[in-house]
């Protein structure tokens, strides 16, 4: 009878299925969006191209690895969307001069 009473854990966010801490996927994601979000703003400045794509390299791959790691639904959503700005502010980064534009001859 004790079995049959037995409850169940509250998710513990958004889209989260399984209910456990997630550390090591949280801050990749978090990083992710937060590398993002620099790139995409910065390359709308053509003089902040080194930041933009930097961010946006630095960004690329931290969301990939995390991607590689997620383990919720929340996790891989917002990887992707950080994935996105990132990409976006490294191509456009790249288009205003590259990872190295004017600083290596």
């Amino acid at each position: 009878m004790a079995h049959a009473m037995r409850r169940q854990a509250a998710p513990a966010g958004l889209l989260s299925t399984d209910g456990k801490p997630h550390p090591l996927q949280d801050s990749l994601m978090a990083a992710t969006l937060v590398l993002g979000a620099i790139a995409f703003i910065t390359a709308m400045f053509h003089s902040l191209h080194l930041l933009s794509s930097w961010a946006g390299l630095i960004g690329i791959l931290t969301g990939a690895y995390g991607q590689f790691v997620s383990v919720t639904t929340r996790e891989r959503f917002l990887l992707i969307v950080g994935l996105g700005a990132s990409a976006v502010g490294f191509y456009l980064g790249m288009a205003h001069g590259g990872l190295f534009g004017g600083v290596l001859g």
